[in-house]
């Protein structure tokens, strides 16, 4: 099947998340995807476990379910970049590359003659990605960022966790790396658009994606709130700084998520409810209302709704088109007949494992759509292939 980024060509010199998920992105999209790695240890997230990869007997392999989560279509070679003989293999990749990726620290590549510079000059046309956590310029460039450190300092765990006021308050981090994942979304952006300049100019550039730029960029609505309104937003638990209601809500066995995002949604809530009075009442008809009103109106809702179980009123909500759901964990995820229908899980063949099983890329394309060609690799596993295909050389890998 024909795919969309058939015939690129992409060297792979990041590890850990953020660089591996633009280049899986690429990589399920057609792209033949090169990961350089350290001989004998490979990528950091190899060792990241447990849990780890089984083999056929269930034994543990040295592959940690995290390096499986963003390394699928690869292929693996081991490069001891700082020895002059893995550097000038690196070197004669990347001549024959149409995109690198990177995410060493500011500078930690020039004195091994593969950064911009040195690989532009030799291979005018790579597009070349650099992903740091504060950038190639500015006074905090020369740091190393890790997502943490970044979902603190760009703000989002200034709005994530309980409010001041409730036992447990306090900053709380995304239960997963997600300024990572973001700037590997990003990173991927910016090389299909440097792709679209190379191919109408001929010259590749420098791409300069820094984790801290991503997360501030991301707070989307909190930071317009912040710059047009001039309040500094606050840890809201699950609740939304500028829809009511829009968090979650007990029930009488657990709980549920309540998504209105108009009056029509609300005034349909209130009929299933009960509670008709309440959209016809002033201090709730409207979303602005709602919100000015937030305290009177959250405790009304929870007495409501404590009096019949999840699976209950989703049933009758979803009938009158009020958007709700239930806090599913991972094991109900994959179970949820909408997950299956959409084929959201993907199993792969493995040399060792025999199988491993991943998350099919979320971009539906109807002509050039993504597509599963091999699991993660084990370390060096295609170095001799890789040497055949791009440099037309034989020899181990």
């Amino acid at each position: 099947m024909a795919t969309a980024l058939d015939g690129l060509k992409v060297l792979d010199l990041s590890r850990v998340l953020a660089g591996p998920w633009a280049t899986q992105t690429l990589a399920d999209l057609g792209a033949d995807v090169v990961k350089v790695e350290r001989p004998g240890a490979g990528d950091d997230t190899r060792a990241w476990g447990p849990p780890w990869l089984k083999d056929a007997q269930g034994r543990d392999t040295p592959d940690a379910a995290y390096f499986c989560c963003a390394n699928r279509n690869k292929r693996s070679i081991a490069i001891d970049i700082a020895t002059p003989e893995g550097q000038a293999l690196v070197r004669r990749l990347a001549g024959q590359a149409d995109v690198l990726v990177e995410n060493f620290k500011v500078g930690g590549l020039k004195a091994y003659g593969l950064d911009f510079d040195s690989l532009h000059a030799l291979n005018p046309r790579l597009v070349y990605c650099s992903i740091t956590g504060f950038g190639q310029t500015g006074p905090y460039a020369p740091r190393a960022g890790y997502d943490f450190l970044i979902q603190g300092m760009g703000g989002l765990m200034s709005v994530t966790g309980r409010g001041d006021a409730e036992e447990g308050a306090g900053p709380q981090k995304v239960g997963v790396a997600l300024t990572d994942v973001m700037t590997g979304l990003h990173a991927a952006v910016g090389i299909l658009a440097a792709l679209r300049h190379r191919d109408r100019t001929g010259e590749g550039q420098h791409i300069d994606l820094a984790l801290l730029d991503v997360q501030v960029a991301a707070l989307a609505n909190q930071t317009a709130n912040w710059l047009i309104g001039g309040t500094v937003p606050k840890r809201m638990g699950n609740a939304h700084p500028n829809i009511v209601p829009y968090q979650d809500f007990p029930t009488a066995d657990g709980d549920m998520i309540l998504a209105i995002g108009n009056d029509g949604q609300f005034a349909r809530f209130c009929d299933v409810a009960g509670h008709a009075e309440w959209a016809s009442d002033a201090r709730f008809a409207t979303n602005a209302a709602r919100v000015a009103h937030r305290a009177v109106l959250i405790p009304l809702l929870r007495q409501a709704t404590v009096m019949r179980t999840t699976r209950e009123w989703i049933a009758a909500l979803e009938s009158k088109a009020v958007p709700c759901g239930p806090v599913n964990r991972l094991d109900e995820v994959f179970a949820d007949p909408q997950v299956v229908a959409r084929g959201l899980r993907v199993d792969l063949p493995h040399p060792v494992a025999g199988s491993v099983p991943g998350v099919a890329s979320p971009i539906r394309l109807s002509a050039t759509p993504p597509v599963y060609r091999s699991a993660p690799p084990v370390l060096g596993q295609d170095g001799a292939a890789v040497l055949a295909d791009w440099l037309g050389e034989t020899g181990p890998g």
